[in-house]
């Protein structure tokens, strides 16, 4: 009886929506009433084929429990637009095989959860743009083969937890034997190996690194006229060194040519030992000639090196005969404007434990020279280079060459060139 009774008002309500009267309502009721088996009565399967175009917008919270085996193959274009929250629990084995291009927009929140092995074999090209957040825990064993041209775009969020066990066995991966036109591995070789015949390797090991290797080099930092006040001289300093990456033998020398007399001249033989990536100590002997000057020779102790910030550092201490002790400090700095084109900013200082009278040298702070010099690299091998230099002395030193009648400084200018090889 409750069958009958929720029919009858789908029924009333249907045919009012499609525009029949109050009267053929009535007449359609009453034909389904007499029609309609008594109570207690079995309910026989009703043909819905002429139910096409129905609205079924107010058919929210209807009972469909026992709408089993009904034929809903005439239902397409059926309008379900508000058929949220119906209870499909039993629509277990219904006929959807017609049921193309119905509007499941608003679908949300159906209970899917009894619809295991529904035929979905004609669902192709089905919107499923709106089934985010579906419960599709229970949809194994779904026969989904002709699921072709879904849309799953928004399938977001969706379970997948029983998705487990599925095939992957067509995922193969790059592998295997290789092509029958891979190159031959020994094709540029002429036939040599490693090890066999001429390049047999033998008792004594023949590959060598680089670091065991000796390299020399000659570097002509500075070859230079200088004019002053005072100066009218030619002046050099080079320095040469020879050995492997952690030992070699450094020659160091500077001077001063004045009217084609050596004037000062100072020549260092040290033994260089690399003691970091960037550092070497020097150990070896030092002499200090000249024209009209009495010799010196002193022990060398000193560091060599790159500083953080690129700047190149010498600092060496020397003991020489009679107590006398000396400290030589320089330090310059390679400013980059192009790739060729260098300004060179120098610094050097003189210091002297004692005074020497006879080299016109006092103890403590001597002498020092501030440098910027400007060269172009035609090559890294070959730059000439222009400049500015102050030099300047102080103390006893400056007393000395004052009471001479000399002068304790002065401002010189500077042209020369930068060699290397």
């Amino acid at each position: 009886m409750t069958t009958h009774k929720h029919v009858k008002t789908a029924l009333a309500v249907a045919l009012a929506v499609v525009g029949i009267n109050a009267a053929s309502a009535q007449e359609s009721t009453a034909t389904y009433d007499a029609m309609a088996p008594s109570s207690g009565a079995s309910t026989r399967p009703t043909a819905h084929g002429s139910m096409q175009g129905m609205d079924h917008g107010s058919k929210q919270g209807m009972d469909h429990g026992s709408m089993q085996g009904m034929d809903h193959g005439s239902m397409q274009g059926m309008d379900h637009g508000s058929m949220q929250g119906m209870d499909q629990g039993s629509m277990q084995g219904m006929d959807q095989g017609s049921m193309q291009g119905m509007d499941q927009g608003s679908m949300q929140g159906m209970d899917h959860g009894s619809m295991q092995g529904m035929d979905h074999g004609s669902m192709q090209g089905m919107d499923h743009g709106s089934m985010q957040g579906m419960d599709q825990g229970s949809m194994q064993g779904m026969d989904q083969g002709s699921m072709q041209g879904m849309d799953q775009g928004s399938m977001q969020g969706m379970d997948q937890g029983s998705m487990q066990g599925m095939d992957h066995g067509s995922m193969q991966m790059q592998g295997g034997s290789p092509p029958p036109d891979a190159r031959d591995p020994n094709a540029y070789s002429g036939g040599y190996q490693l090890g066999v015949g001429k390049f047999a390797l033998g008792n004594t090991r023949q590959l060598m690194m680089a670091d065991e290797h000796n390299f020399g080099s000659f570097l002509i930092d500075r070859l230079e006229w200088v004019r002053g006040p005072n100066s009218n001289a030619a002046s050099y300093e080079a320095q040469a060194w020879y050995g492997s990456t952690y030992d070699k033998v450094v020659l160091k020398a500077e001077g001063d040519v004045k009217k084609g007399r050596l004037e000062e001249a100072r020549t260092e033989l040290l033994w260089g030992h690399a003691i970091t990536t960037f550092w070497d100590t020097q150990l070896g002997i030092r002499n200090d000639v000249g024209s009209g000057r009495p010799a010196r020779n002193w022990a060398a102790f000193g560091v060599q090196g790159l500083a953080p910030y690129w700047f190149n550092i010498q600092a060496t201490a020397y003991v020489g005969n009679s107590g006398r002790t000396a400290l030589r400090l320089s330090t310059e700095y390679e400013l980059l404007l192009t790739q060729r084109l260098i300004l060179q900013p120098r610094v050097e200082a003189n210091l002297y434990g004692k005074n020497d009278p006879a080299l016109e040298i006092g103890s403590g702070l001597s002498s020092a020279s501030v440098g910027l010099r400007l060269r172009y690299e035609f090559s890294r091998q070959f730059a000439p280079y222009i400049g500015v230099e102050r030099y300047q002395t102080f103390g006893n030193t400056a007393n000395m060459i004052r009471a001479d009648g000399g002068r304790s400084g002065e401002t010189r200018f500077v042209a020369g060139l930068r060699v290397w090889y």
